[in-house]
């Protein structure tokens, strides 16, 4: 993406408010050709930036904000597709620090598909939970949290997370079965119900089967990705 750059960031600003018992992180001075990478992390835009909000007595809200501050430079920019996303670093990182904790998890999105040797890059990493795992997976990564884990109301699951090592890594909490009712979706209960294992890294991940991921694309209009899916199909 020409214009969103390191360079064009050294204006960027990160700060935080506190206002109605919510306490809001917030990004300013951001490059305009960088607003759209902000709204795709759900940033909402206001006049003083870009923000997201969380309940001001959530647990380790400095910590947490210290770790945003630390690193939404580099987590705008690779949303923006301005700096590479060093996925595989994430993703290892995320295996060796919750691999005993006993989370009942699998990875989907391009993740899913990049593991399987599939030539495309992510831009972050989505790994699918319930409630138990989305809370114990905060824990876990306490110290590379950029958001708290939070209780969604009228969304795609009930529980969110995000986290910051070398990439984005994002969960999900008991996904609504809803997701499914036009298709299936690789995140949702009906692969839950399908998934196989890949070896990558001398780990074994949980992941959907290519055909579910390929439907979901096809459905999304995703035209590459699912081509690069068929291709891959075409070879098993």
């Amino acid at each position: 993406m020409i214009g969103c750059n390191r360079e064009a960031q050294k204006t960027m600003r990160i700060s935080r408010k506190t206002a109605g018992g919510k306490t809001y992180f917030v990004v300013s001075e951001l490059d305009p050709l960088c607003h759209k990478a902000a709204k795709d992390l759900g940033f909402v835009e206001a006049e003083d930036g870009f923000s997201r909000a969380f309940e001001t007595d959530t647990l380790h809200i400095d910590q947490i904000f210290a770790r945003f501050a630390s690193s939404a430079e580099e987590m705008i920019l690779q949303a923006a597709g301005a700096k590479p996303v060093p996925w595989d670093k994430a993703l290892l990182s995320f295996l060796q620090r919750t691999s005993e904790e006993n989370v009942d998890w699998w990875l989907a999105g391009s993740g899913a598909l990049a593991i399987r040797g599939i030539d495309l890059v992510p831009r972050d990493l989505d790994i699918i939970t319930d409630r138990n795992g989305a809370l114990r997976l905060g824990r876990a990564m306490s110290e590379w949290l950029v958001e708290p884990v939070q209780e969604s109301h009228g969304w795609i699951a009930r529980w969110f997370g995000r986290a910051f090592a070398h990439a984005r890594i994002e969960w999900v909490g008991d996904v609504e079965k809803w997701v499914d009712d036009r298709g299936s979706n690789d995140f949702g209960p009906m692969a839950g119900d399908r998934l196989q294992t890949v070896r990558w890294s001398g780990y074994t991940i949980r992941v959907p089967p290519l055909e579910m991921q390929l439907e979901a694309c096809e459905r999304r209009g995703l035209k590459d990705r699912a081509q690069k899916i068929q291709q891959a199909l075409g070879h098993m």
